[in-house]
């Protein structure tokens, strides 16, 4: 008998040593907010129009920003001279757009750079000497443009816009 029973106390003995112990892992209760927020796209192409109207005279722009390079229209409508309607393509160097406006005015087709600084909602387009290189004007020297607020472009409604460039 007494080996049945140090038998017996031997097995239950190495039963329990044998007995893995389980962890219980709390779940992490999920966030209610973030699964109903929607995905905003921050690298896809940023679209913004512009007006700016000195005196009789109208500048309507529509931009389109890629991850800094930019695309769009501009139309100049002027009251007594001829107006110009084109794209402008280019990048964007800090807070300056870069562009090159190619437009129609006076039946001919014309190429020319054109700066804009851009501070929050409006571009200030850069006044500079300009020089013919291989057919298109090109700022004569980038150092010397100034951006004053004679040409202010301010934040428009993109329908407005879109109409005045069709």
């Amino acid at each position: 008998m007494k080996k049945l029973i140090l038998l017996s106390s031997l097995s239950v003995f190495m039963m329990n040593c044998n007995k893995k112990t389980e962890i219980i892992v709390p779940k992490a209760p999920t966030d209610s907010i973030a699964v109903t927020e929607p995905v905003v796209d921050t690298l896809g192409p940023k679209s913004f129009c512009y007006l700016g109207v000195v005196g009789k005279d109208s500048v309507f722009a529509s931009i389109d920003d890629n991850l800094g390079t930019i695309a769009g229209k501009l139309f100049y409508k002027n009251s007594e001279k001829d107006s110009s309607k084109g794209d402008v393509s280019g990048f964007k160097s800090g807070d300056t757009l870069k562009l090159t406006y190619e437009f129609q005015s006076e039946g001919s087709k014309s190429k020319r750079d054109i700066f804009f600084i851009q501070k929050g909602g409006t571009l200030i387009e850069g006044i500079g000497a300009q020089k013919e290189d291989s057919g298109q004007m090109k700022y004569a020297d980038e150092k010397k443009i100034s951006y004053k607020d004679v040409q202010k472009l301010e934040t428009a409604d993109c329908a407005l816009v879109a109409k005045a460039l069709k």
